[in-house]
């Protein structure tokens, strides 16, 4: 459940990506040609993105269907970027509501998003829970699994993992406690990474690089990402590989 996207490349403004195209991320939060669960993702969003000479992001969250809020279509058409994350969020059951529980999660210069879910959430998931120190668990930022993701892959980036490795490793783990979904997306302003696991992804290079749980038009540069894999982009490119292999 829900849509995000992530750009790396020149400077654009967040419109271009998010708003514009004809099946853009706006026209995903009432009408997703592609989502496998629920029909629409009106209850929340957000947007992060990083200004020129500045690696910590900005981020405007709203708890309310992006398509009602006039403020996001002003900034989106005068902010210009060089690497942004954006979500429109379908609530999974059980989770709490409120612009808290919006992606994109940051911490300091990276910007999270997770579109999936924890079926069974929260008693299914009290022993991935655990292995979390209680005080990491009291500071989480909402009552939601894409907030719980986001603590056991920031527990793992500070424990010195990469991002591929540590969205591979946290997928690896709450994939061990139900039949989850688990796509997950990171960008820190130079680099993205991204797992494909129980629901869609694409990426498309040129101009910059857009990683997405679907196309926002019909171009056929369009790459589809194959379930249980990893992808990681750079300005100087795009792997994929799956999340089983043993550099993921």
């Amino acid at each position: 459940m829900c849509r995000h996207l992530a750009y790396l490349g020149g400077p654009l403004a967040p419109g271009a990506v998010l708003a514009e195209p004809p099946f853009s991320l706006v026209h995903q939060s009432w009408a997703p040609r592609r989502q496998r669960y629920g029909t629409v993702n009106a209850d929340g969003f957000g947007l992060g993105w990083y200004a020129e000479g500045d690696d910590r992001p900005a981020r405007y969250r709203r708890a309310g269907p992006i398509w009602a809020d006039e403020a996001f279509a002003d900034l989106a058409r005068v902010v210009r970027t060089r690497a942004l994350l954006a979500a429109v969020r379908s609530a999974t059951a059980g989770c709490a509501p409120g612009e808290a529980a919006a992606a994109p999660f940051t911490d300091g210069h990276r910007l999270f998003s997770q579109n999936g879910a924890l079926p069974g959430w929260p008693e299914q998931y009290g022993p991935l829970a655990a292995t979390l120190p209680a005080a990491e668990l009291m500071a989480l930022e909402a009552r939601s699994d894409s907030a719980l993701l986001w603590a056991l892959v920031q527990a793992r980036l500070r424990a010195g993992a990469e991002p591929g490795e540590a969205l591979a490793d946290t997928v690896r783990e709450a994939a061990k406690y139900g039949a989850a979904r688990l796509n997950l997306l990171l960008c820190d302003g130079a680099s993205i990474a991204a797992t494909a696991w129980g629901d869609t992804l694409f990426h498309r290079a040129g101009p910059g690089t857009v990683v997405a749980s679907e196309p926002y038009d019909d171009d056929p540069g369009w790459i589809e990402v194959p379930d249980r894999s990893l992808l990681l982009a750079t300005p100087a490119g795009v792997t994929v590989r799956p999340i089983d292999h043993p550099d993921a």
